[in-house]
């Protein structure tokens, strides 16, 4: 349940701040305006500054007919932010997770990414990772114009999220009233500093041109960014799962039974780089006000490369079978017995490379065209993106000879803090490390690829509606089509010794050694991983072994989306009526083709296809009501059916397969193309008291039934005959049966989802003409659910038991003070959220869920504008600062006091400058 006392004396202070804010405010005119003119607001609207740029906030805000949220062009502009991730986690009711060091996927109203759906100027896009969420990280916020984010649909709002709806905007040229060209420039540092021949300077540099012509019929928007940044982190993690030691002198001989104990230990610097390249063309034509064409055209490519140099304990008695074994003397034990440090003799360590690279490139285009006659208008949109992601994971592992030399390590595990490792030999010098066929093997890599693919179309038509008919002002009548296929191969591979045998790493590969003394260590060696595999081993990436064959999956959805909305617009005495009521129609093919493993089969004939799908029709009606009270006061009610579809993953054919020789019983685990979407009912209730522009304080609640829930569960009949038809038994072996155990996602019962949101946003010259300039914007969400999963695949971070729902923070909090005077601003931003369920990609490249602990990450930036009348005029010089108080990022396997991984990314320091003209 939401903690009743502390929402309601939240409330209470919002509820109590109108009256007093009302009683300072000066006199403002209505700036209510008809539905669906927030997107034109956010081009219209010249913003010059912090202020200017949160009253054009407010502005879209008030506007819509939906409960949305908006960041503005100059708000983006304006916070010290490489993406619009971070701006995004500052909205109320949003969240974001760190990835790497940054912001990149963000959770709505408690929900986790997947339930988000997010467009680019109205039209879906695709996404480089396995699933549908968009990695933010990945678009500049120098080419984003702005960003409305809907929590509450309508019938018209194609592509719409079961949790919200985010759409980033780029610049509508004939929008502008003259020519505007802008660069801006920033350098940067992390506090962390250099390590393994990076240094810690990073790089961005934009640069937009913005112009019309032939009497402002045609106008032309081109913009790049570039941004290249260091990548330094420190991080200790501990081996998943953590385990109850059943018998004394068992698997980890010293610790008593009942000991809940962890299988390893690791301690890493990661260094490299992350490089990005961006571009973004409009090209709008406006011959009369009956036709506007406006084309558009999206780039971005990432490269991410990065090393992570790092020494690894085993704790299980893995040691290679050398003598003696593993012993861990005078364990310490927490009050649960969680282990919490102790000796440990007869251990193995390795000095390991683990070397990731990461290309990213997203193209999408749009062609939207708009004819006005004298009662209708007709929208015509055609758009295509294509997301493609190309990776490569090498490791190479290396000990110290001569072989067997067995270790004494102190092992000491904080659960808030860096756990240390204090080893008895000495790891720091590369000559005495060689590449060799260690307890984990040589080597290993893998070679992911991903390729999305979305190619749509829309034609939509608004019949003005005659004067008569009061309570409405025209009806809008639309068709969608999208065509969306997504698919992944990932070959890997052991990379193996060459002919040279073992093999020490020459000099010429060898870089600066890293310091992990944050752990305990001191240095190890840090050397080129991609260079030593090419001299000393042998990589033969492969996906037709057995455990291979099902990594490779393609996914197909074709929808075709109708809708029908009437726009209401009147009065009921004083109290203006706007909004909407409407249906909208989808129909869902859905497929997925892949390959699964038959071993029963000869070989040569072992890989077998397989596919599937279905069709469904959903009915999504949908209603928008906002009342406008006197002294701008906003009452909305809005109700809905709402889908979000599965995830991709959870929609492969993929599967693993396989018959039990003893029993003959058949059994397989994979994906589940039959899947339905996640479907839900929504309430949403909003009271917003505005004042003009310049500030409103807002409370509103919001409901979600989920109907249903996509869980991994077991079928114990699920009928396997088409696999077992041409099965030949071994010798001695039963005939296969037809009907077995199949673990998959399936469809399953739901629950509901509730919160909160508190939001203010006042300059404070309204309440005394001391504090001008100053201002404050503040936010607070609280989200509560009944809904409590289980999750197979990741029951080695979270344990088999009923889970919360990924990406639900209780509590999230947000807050920024700023100011802004004669050209000077200054701004302290923070976002805070608590404890939740995260999804990362483990070790396997596979999505897994793990706890991770709430943070509280501050940002900061001063800057200073020349005056029109200076010969400066333009110019804009300023500081930023990023994860200030260098905030950790935490994970934990149950309880706190087992931890998972702790890692820093240090403060971030830019300094910058910005020239307009």
């Amino acid at each position: 349940m939401l903690n009743r006392k502390r929402s309601a004396l939240s409330l209470a202070l919002a509820v109590a701040l109108t009256p007093l804010m009302a009683s300072a405010q000066t006199a403002e005119p209505n700036t209510t305006t008809p539905a669906g003119t927030a997107a034109t607001n956010l081009d219209t609207v010249q913003v010059t500054g912090i202020r200017r740029g949160i009253e054009n906030a407010i502005a879209i805000k008030q506007d819509a007919t939906s409960v949305v949220e908006a960041i503005s062009a100059e708000d983006i502009g304006k916070l010290p932010d490489v993406s619009i991730a971070e701006s995004l986690g500052r909205l109320p009711g949003l969240a974001a997770q760190r990835v790497a060091g940054r912001a990149q996927v963000i959770s709505v109203r408690g929900l986790s990414p997947d339930f988000a759906t997010t467009l680019l100027n109205g039209r879906e896009v695709v996404s480089t990772g396995d699933n549908r969420s968009v990695e933010f990280d990945q678009y500049p916020s120098e080419l984003v114009n702005g960003v409305t984010v809907y929590k509450t649909p309508d019938a018209a709002l194609v592509g719409q999220g079961l949790s919200g709806t985010i759409d980033m905007q780029t610049v509508r040229p004939l929008s502008f009233a003259e020519r505007v060209i802008a660069i801006s420039g920033r350098y940067q540092k992390s506090s962390l500093g250099k390590a393994a021949n990076v240094d810690p300077y990073g790089n961005r540099f934009s640069a937009s041109y913005i112009d019309q012509f032939f009497d402002s019929t045609l106008g032309i928007a081109i913009g790049y960014a570039h941004s290249d940044m260091p990548i330094q982190e420190n991080q200790v993690g501990l081996y998943e799962p953590w385990t109850t030691e059943h018998t004394d002198n068992g698997d980890r001989p010293g610790l008593a039974p009942g000991t809940v104990f962890s299988d390893g230990i690791k301690a890493l610097r990661r260094t490299g780089n992350n490089k990005r390249d961006a571009v973004m063309a409009t090209v709008q034509f406006r011959p009369s006000n009956v036709w506007t064409s406006t084309l558009d055209a999206f780039h971005t490519e990432a490269e991410q490369i990065d090393t992570a140099n790092q020494f690894e304990l085993n704790l299980s008695n893995y040691n290679g079978n050398y003598t003696p074994g593993l012993l861990i003397s005078n364990p310490q034990l927490n009050a649960d017995g969680s282990f919490a440090g102790g000796v440990a003799s007869g251990v193995y360590p390795l000095v390991r490379g683990m070397y990731n690279t990461r290309k990213d490139k997203i193209d999408a285009f749009g062609w939207n065209n708009e004819f006005n006659f004298e009662r209708v208008k007709v929208v015509a949109d055609v758009n295509y993106s294509k997301a493609t992601r190309d990776e490569l994971n090498l490791e190479n592992n290396l000990q110290l000879t001569p072989m067997p030399q067995l270790d004494t390590v102190g092992v000491v595990v904080k659960p808030n803090g860096f756990s240390q490792i204090r080893p008895g030999l000495d790891y720091s010098n590369p000559d005495a490390l060689f590449l060799t066929n260690t307890i984990y093997g040589s080597g290993y890599g893998k070679v992911p690829q991903v390729e999305d693919r979305l190619k749509g179309a829309r034609l939509q038509a608004t019949f003005a509606l005659p004067e008569a008919m009061r309570w409405f002002a025209d009806v809008d009548v639309g068709v969608n089509y999208a065509d969306r296929r997504k698919q992944k191969t990932q070959p890997e591979g052991s990379i193996l010794l060459g002919a040279q045998g073992d093999a020490n790493i020459a000099g010429d590969l060898q870089y600066r050694p890293v310091n992990l003394g944050f752990a305990g260590l001191g240095h190890i060696p840090a050397w080129n991983v991609p260079a030593a595999v090419d001299r000393y081993m042998v990589f033969a990436p492969t996906d037709e072994l057995s455990y291979l064959v099902s990594k490779a999956w393609t996914v197909q959805e074709k929808i075709t989306t109708a809708w029908l909305r009437a726009n209401i617009n009147t009065d009921i005495g004083e109290v203006g009526v706007r909004g909407n009521i409407g249906v909208q129609m989808q129909h869902t093919d859905q497929s997925s083709q892949s390959n699964y493993w038959d071993g029963s089969q000869p070989a040569g004939s072992n890989v077998r296809p397989f596919s599937g799908g279905r069709t469904y029709n959903d009915w999504l009606p949908s209603m928008n009501l906002v009342f406008m009270f006197p002294h701008q006061q906003t009452l909305r009610f809005a109700a809905a059916k709402q889908v979000a579809r599965p995830r991709v993953d959870q929609m492969r054919s993929a599967l693993e397969f396989g018959v039990d020789t003893a029993t003959g019983k058949p059994g397989a685990s994979g994906g589940n193309p039959l899947l339905d979407p996640w479907r839900a009912t929504a309430l949403d209730l909003s009271y917003e008291k505005y004042f003009g522009e310049k500030a409103y304080v807002a409370v509103a609640l919001f409901y979600k039934q989920l109907k249903t829930y996509i869980y991994t569960q077991s079928q114990d009949n699920y009928d396997f005959s088409q696999f077992v038809a041409d099965y030949v038994p071994p010798v001695g072996s039963p005939p296969a049966v037809t009907t077995g155990t199949f673990t998959a996602p399936e469809n399953g019962k739901g629950g509901s989802l509730r919160g909160l949101e508190l939001t203010a946003s006042f300059p404070l010259d309204m309440f005394t003409p001391a504090l001008r300039g100053f201002g404050v914007q503040a936010s607070a969400t609280f989200n509560d659910s009944d809904v409590s999963i289980r999750d197979p695949e990741s029951a080695s971070s979270v344990g088999d038991g009923p889970i919360s729902l990924p990406g639900l923070s209780k509590r999230v909090y947000n807050f920024t003070a700023y100011y802004e005077r004669s050209g000077f601003e200054a701004r302290v931003s923070q976002r805070r959220r608590s404890d939740f369920i995260g999804e990362i990609g483990n070790f396997n490249g596979n999505r897994t869920l793990r706890y991770v602990v709430g943070e509280n990450v501050t940002d900061a930036q001063i800057s200073y504008s020349f005056a029109d009348s200076s010969s400066l005029h333009g110019l804009t010089l300023l500081l930023q600062g990023s994860n200030l108080t260098n905030e950790p990022y935490r994970t934990y396997a149950g309880s706190k006091d087992r931890p998972l991984e702790y890692m820093e990314w240090g403060r971030t320091y830019m300094l910058g400058v910005n020239y307009k003209f």
